[in-house]
């Protein structure tokens, strides 16, 4: 039974040797009390043992922020918003920006991206049209394109519809994630400069979006919503040494598990995306400014 993720840190966890290879460079560290950990995927070997594609991913783990915790909110945004800025191509600092919610609006563990683009401030056209006020502003444009069987349109061709238009210098691609423990639920937001293959998670995976397919470099941002319940029912039978009983096989079957506070677990991360992009393309606001702007 395969273990199915899209955590880079997880996928690690569960290829030990591939890990071991020196060919994965991993750390540690701290931001505004949360903790962030690196995983560098260096070589193709590596890329196909482990199963992810070669390089950085950043997962900012929201403890803090579940807990509710003094100033946990603009913490969390200004922690995602430093590791996004690290992201971002060095050429790009004052260039149109993307945005894309990716996901399907209706289905709540599928709404993050949606949700967040929501929160997302679009300037592009304040920029154009009002250059001496908004001088300082980077343009930014916020697309939530839906899912095929909403548009009977591919993601990415929506995405390259208006890449061809507005042809921004990075694309930021927001999407929800699954994982391959409960634990993570909701509770880590992964970033990534490798782009992101929307619906790979559930085992619907359409065409990629990343800098060889659109042309533009694409950072990924994604938090775990489901768990597979074949990768739950492996996880489980590996910790009670291999047993099988009904209950596990049942879990075998296509399943995605969630938690009970969905919908107000993906509020809350949604928002706090949202905010941490805007902090992050346009390094002037503070947390308070956004609230002000999208009040």
């Amino acid at each position: 039974m395969a273990f199915r993720t899209d955590l880079a840190v997880e996928a690690i966890e569960s290829m030990a040797e591939a890990a071991d290879t020196q060919q994965v460079r991993q750390s540690g560290r701290t931001i505004e009390g949360f903790d962030v950990s690196e995983v560098d995927i260096l070589t193709e070997y590596a890329a196909r043992e482990i199963g992810k594609p070669c390089g950085r991913y950043l997962t900012l783990e929201l403890d803090a922020l579940i807990r509710r915790e003094e100033d946990a909110f603009p913490r969390a945004c200004h922690a995602l918003s430093s590791l996004l800025r690290e992201l971002l191509p060095a050429g790009t600092q004052a260039g149109p920006v993307l945005v894309a919610g990716l996901g399907n609006r209706m289905i709540t563990p599928d709404a993050v991206g949606p949700q967040a683009v929501d929160h997302v401030i679009a300037t592009r056209h304040l920029v154009e049209q009002v250059p001496d006020v908004f001088a300082s502003w980077r343009p930014v444009s916020a697309l939530a394109p839906g899912v095929l069987g909403q548009t009977g349109l591919e993601t990415g061709e929506v995405v390259c519809g208006v890449l061809d238009r507005i042809r921004p210098a990075a694309v930021i691609a927001i999407d929800a994630l699954a994982a391959g423990r409960l634990s993570r639920l909701l509770r880590t937001v992964q970033l990534a400069d490798t782009g992101i293959t929307p619906g790979a998670g559930v085992g619907n995976a359409r065409a990629a979006l990343n800098e060889r397919t659109l042309g533009v470099p694409v950072i990924a941002i994604g938090v775990p919503t489901v768990v597979d319940g074949a990768t739950l029912a492996h996880e489980i039978a590996a910790q009670l040494g291999g047993p099988s009983c009904e209950a596990l096989e049942d879990l075998s079957r296509p399943v995605m598990i969630t938690t009970r506070d969905i919908d107000r677990e993906i509020a809350d991360v949604s928002r706090m995306i949202g905010y941490a992009v805007n902090l992050a393309l346009h390094p002037h606001l503070t947390v308070e400014d956004v609230d002000l702007y999208l009040s």
